[in-house]
């Protein structure tokens, strides 16, 4: 039986997704297979030894404290009341969701901490995270994404919002560049509320991006895979309002989803075909999830790429491959062996110049 240690919570403002997420592994994991450590990360970035059975919407600040220990091969984690080593796990299963969570610092941890860890690696989970840099590199790619403007908080008082709108028509979105959960997102259609919203968006981060509205469907893809990714069926997110953090996970009304989209000939198979082509693109591996636009004319833009999507009850990811018949737990099995069969890889690499 192998040790997994599930690491979830955050120094992040998705910390409660986080949390939700890690609820419904715990759950799923096949306990027949894996042992599971379960490790919290407060939301002061305090990582901690968690009592699962008392969890609630958030990782507690009384659990042991931790402290890991790179270069050594045995005793890589250690709780710091008592100094006794914890189990060694054999894998890492990553449910951190934005800043400090998908954005590779922490995958530049467990790589310095030499252990494995479901998905992308350090560049493709900063690349992804940051998605000025993720719409360069999809467009190098030949893929469509929306037109936009990208700015720093240098720059926010000299930002016109009627020039803004004579470049990319009305209504704008405005976003941080490196945020998830639509945290920050805002749709703007006037004046009044431009300066709000810019506000908003740069308490998460000092760059913005400044976008045109993408009138299209909004679909989904979860891709898994590490050189040879597949593609899941393509799902659709109805909602009677705008998508937003709520909308995705506090209202139960507000958001439905379409298993599998009703699509024209020809466009299941052109989605997924972009999904797989944006994933290679930003370097992804194990896993991630693409979300794409599809316009009435047939035109497929990439949003975004979500390199740990949600776990929770109501997430798409688990339930696009569960539609195709991966249920949940060996879903999460399927992530673990990718993540131990890439560790293994790297392992072969030298990594020491001899003779």
């Amino acid at each position: 039986m192998k040790t997994i240690a599930l690491v979830f919570g955050g120094k992040s403002p998705e910390h409660e997704i986080s949390v939700r997420s890690a609820k419904n592994i715990l759950a799923a994991v096949d306990r027949n297979l894996f042992q599971v450590l379960p490790i919290g990360i407060d939301p002061n970035g305090v990582w901690r030894l968690t009592d699962t059975d008392t969890l609630g919407a958030f990782v507690p600040d009384n659990g042991p404290a931790l402290a890991l220990v790179p270069g050594v091969n045995h005793n890589k984690i250690i709780r710091l009341d008592n100094q006794t080593p914890l189990q060694d796990p054999d894998a890492v299963l990553l449910i951190l969701h934005g800043p400090q969570g998908e954005d590779g610092t922490v995958q530049g941890l467990l790589r310095i901490m030499d252990l494995p860890f479901i998905g992308p690696d350090v560049l493709g989970s900063a690349v992804c995270m940051d998605k000025d840099f993720a719409k360069r590199l999809l467009k190098e790619a030949g893929l469509s994404v929306a037109k936009g403007y990208v700015f720093g908080d240098h720059q926010k008082d000299a930002l016109d919002y009627e020039t803004l709108v004579a470049e990319l028509g009305s209504p704008i979105f405005i976003k941080p560049a490196n945020m998830g959960s639509s945290v920050g997102v805002h749709k703007v259609k006037d004046a009044a509320d431009f300066e709000q919203a810019i506000a908003d968006a740069f308490q998460y981060d000092r760059k913005i991006i400044i976008e045109e509205m993408i009138y299209g469907r909004e679909v989904e893809c979860a891709v898994l895979g590490n050189e040879a990714p597949q593609a899941s069926v393509i799902g659709e997110v109805i909602t009677a309002e705008e998508y937003s953090f709520d909308a995705k996970y506090v209202s139960a009304t507000a958001a439905q989803t379409r298993i599998p989209a009703a699509l024209q000939s020809g466009q299941m198979e052109a989605l997924q075909q972009t999904a797989i082509k944006a994933y290679q693109a930003l370097g992804c591996e194990v896993l991630s999830r693409v979300d794409m636009f599809l316009t009435d004319q047939g035109n497929i833009y990439v949003n975004e790429i979500n390199t740990l999507p949600g776990f929770t009850s109501i997430s798409m990811y688990p339930q696009l491959w569960e539609h195709d018949g991966l249920a949940y737990s060996d879903l999460i099995t399927r992530l673990l062996e990718l993540a131990m069969a890439r560790h293994q890889k790297r392992g072969a690499l030298k990594t020491q110049r001899i003779g």
